[in-house]
C-alpha cells in the first residue's frame, strides 16, 4: 500500500479526533496516533479549534491549582 492510500485508510474522523485530545490530556500520544493527529489538525479547523481551546482550559486549570 502506498503511503497515500495508508494515510487515507487511517486518517481519523472529527469524533475520533476530539476523543483522542480529550484522552491526551491524561496520557502521551503514541507515535502512531501522533502523525495521525497531526495530519487531522492540519487539514480540520474545527478540530484545530476544539485542539486550542482544550490546551487554553489545560493551562487555564494549572495555573489556577498553584
Amino acid at each position: 500500500m502506498n503511503p497515500i492510500s495508508r494515510y487515507l485508510a487511517d486518517r481519523l474522523a472529527c469524533r475520533d479526533v476530539t476523543r483522542l485530545i480529550s484522552q491526551l490530556q491524561e496520557r502521551p500520544p503514541t507515535l502512531s496516533e501522533r502523525v495521525r493527529l497531526h495530519f487531522h489538525l492540519a487539514a480540520c479547523a474545527a478540530c484545530a479549534g476544539f485542539d486550542r481551546q482544550m490546551t487554553f482550559l489545560r493551562e487555564a486549570m494549572q495555573r489556577y491549582r498553584t
